[in-house]
C-alpha cells in the first residue's frame, strides 16, 4: 500500500513538472488574435493601438463580471424552472421531463 502511494505521488509530481515545462515552451509560440492579426492590420492601416475603455486585464474584474452574469442567469433559470421543464402550455404540471 505504501509503495503504491509513493509511486502515485511520484507519477503526479512528474506529470505536474512536465505540464509546467510544456506551458513554458509553448507560451512563447502562441500569440492571441489581437497580437497576431488585429495589430498587424491596424499597423498596416496606420492606426495606433489605444487603451480600452474598461480594461478587464487588471485584477479580477473579468472574473467578477462572469460571476455576476452567472448568478443572474442562475436566478432567472431557477425562477422559471417549472415553466422551462415541467409545465405544459395549458398550465398543467407533468410528471417527469416534458
Amino acid at each position: 500500500m505504501k509503495r503504491r502511494l509513493i509511486s502515485l505521488a511520484l507519477a503526479l509530481l512528474a506529470a505536474a513538472l512536465s505540464f509546467g515545462w510544456c506551458l513554458e515552451v509553448h507560451a512563447a509560440k502562441w500569440t492571441g488574435v489581437d497580437e497576431a492579426v488585429v495589430d498587424k492590420f491596424a499597423a498596416a492601416a496606420g492606426r495606433q493601438p489605444v487603451e480600452p475603455l474598461i480594461n478587464t486585464d487588471q485584477g479580477d474584474l473579468l472574473l467578477f463580471v462572469f460571476l455576476v452574469a452567472g448568478a443572474a442567469g442562475g436566478f432567472v433559470g431557477g425562477y422559471y424552472f417549472r415553466k422551462l421543464f415541467h409545465e405544459r402550455r395549458d398550465g398543467e404540471l407533468t410528471k417527469g421531463n416534458a
